[in-house]
């Protein structure tokens, strides 16, 4: 009898230090999650004050995306060498540290290097956050409920940025955007000393460094290049050398995976039907999607004269639809299946898309804002849930959490060479012109080539994805 009161004394005072470890966990999450949205508000106070161009503003989005997609998978082999607790406070003091430079930044440059090096920080800090979660947390019920909390507070992260960075800056000013991550990450950082445990899961591996930097270096100089097709045109030196390199790059990548006794990508994977189909959906749909939030955002303070708070309440709508259609989705696949759902709620996105490009510059809310809004961002929520499915559906059991990782690489990869291409048409459709009507017209057919983007995606998965999981 005593051993079980001192068994249920001790079971009282450490779940308090379980449900802690949950709620860091997801702070984490948070943090990452939130930083690629909550900049998109600010970006025209940004270029204001720091003198930023088109393309560099472009750049403050692309210069996260971009280091966070390519360095996610070494994150999460890096977590499992050296251990879980180490890479997130690794990647928490890198992603504070960044801000911190960033919020400080005085010109454009220092600013996009912060972004970078915030995005590296995200890639080593996010792959641990719900594997410290999983190891705090004993199977069961419980580990349902933290494992719901997580998703909810990653999901509400992208939602919230908006809201949150229109409000930091309409109070503020553009840098608390970013500084307001360093007092949140030191709390967290000591929080996360004092209570997380380690763990590591090694097996005698080791990290792909190479395949890591090349794949980041290859989209980066791909995304220049295409950046720079507006200014110079798509013959000059300026032009055909940067995408020449990143495309060089890129296949350098490929023989790196090819060759390595353990890629961080491997290359084998995409000879399963449901991976390869699935990944190539993500990208596609990622590359037309990650651009929403972006203009936007240009449209309602460029065009219609939105201060950056009310920019960030005229997105509220959509933000809840993608947290809807996000919910919705796992509902729906048993009745509708993967294939149909992610088809569905891609035509759902490119009608959106559609109805989006028939904007004017003098913008009613609800028919140029709102509606075409909720469509697209309803229409993502239910497409990313089953393509994700469908691809873990592809993968032997131990390689589940590889494929699901390879499927978040794919939406971001595709996110940034998508924004690199959008931005290059709505500049070249201006024509460098700040005139409310030329910026219209220019997101105009940023939406309207990312509907044509999605009507190409809902071929490729009827043609493409299986009809159900595999069930390897």
């Amino acid at each position: 009898m005593l051993e079980a009161a001192d068994v249920t004394r001790t079971s009282r005072r450490t779940a308090p230090a379980m449900w802690l470890v949950v709620a860091l966990a997801c702070a984490g999450q948070f943090l990452v999650v939130l930083d690629v949205s909550v900049v998109n508000v600010a970006l025209p106070s940004m270029r204001a004050d720091l003198g930023l161009s088109a393309q560099g503003l472009q750049w403050v989005v692309n210069a996260y995306a971009i280091a966070f997609a390519g360095f996610m998978l070494l994150g999460g082999r890096a977590g499992d060498l050296y251990g879980r607790k180490r890479m997130f406070l690794v990647g928490l003091a890198l992603f504070t540290l960044a801000s911190l430079g960033g919020g400080l930044a005085r010109e454009g440059g220092q600013l996009l290097v912060a972004r970078a090096v915030q995005g590296l920080g995200a890639a080593v800090l996010a792959p641990s956050t719900l594997t410290i979660l999983t190891s705090a947390v004993p199977e069961g019920a419980a580990r349902a409920r933290a494992i719901a909390t997580w998703t909810a507070v990653g999901a509400g992260g992208g939602a919230a940025g908006g809201l949150v960075g229109g409000a930091l800056v309409d109070g503020l000013s553009w840098r608390w955007v970013l500084l307001i991550n360093v007092p949140i990450g030191a709390v967290v950082l000591a929080g996360s000393v004092r209570w997380l445990a380690e763990s590591r899961n090694g097996g005698g591996r080791r990290l792909d460094l190479p395949g890591a930097v090349l794949v980041t270096a290859g989209l980066a100089t791909l995304a220049y290049g295409i950046s720079q097709t507006e200014a110079e045109g798509w013959t000059a030196a300026a032009t055909v050398v940067p995408l020449a390199a990143g495309l060089a790059l890129i296949g350098l990548f490929l023989v790196v995976e090819a060759r390595t006794a353990v890629p961080l990508m491997p290359l084998g994977l995409f000879r399963v039907r449901a991976v390869s189909s699935a990944n190539v959906a993500m990208f596609l749909c990622g590359s037309a999607m990650f651009c929403m939030w972006f203009f936007m955002t240009l449209y309602a303070q460029n065009v219609l004269g939105y201060t950056p708070l009310e920019a960030g309440l005229a997105l509220v709508p959509s933000s809840l639809a993608v947290l809807l259609g996000s919910k919705a989705a796992p509902r729906f696949m048993p009745t509708l299946g993967a294939r149909n759902l992610a088809v569905l709620g891609t035509v759902v996105a490119a009608v959106g898309f559609g109805w989006q490009s028939l904007m004017t510059p003098e913008g009613n809310y609800l028919t140029e804002i709102m509606f075409p809004g909720i469509l697209m961002m309803l229409g993502a929520g239910l497409t990313a849930t089953p393509l994700a499915a469908l691809a873990a559906s592809g993968a032997a059991p131990g390689e589940a959490g590889l494929v699901s990782g390879l499927v978040n690489t794919s939406r971001t990869m595709g996110g940034s060479l998508g924004l690199a291409v959008m931005s290059t048409i709505a500049a070249t459709r201006s024509g460098g012109s700040d005139e409310p009507g030329a910026l219209t017209d220019g997101y105009a057919l940023v939406f309207r080539t990312g509907a044509v983007v999605l009507l190409i995606g809902v071929v490729l998965m009827g043609v493409w994805l299986p009809r159900r999981p595999s069930g390897r």
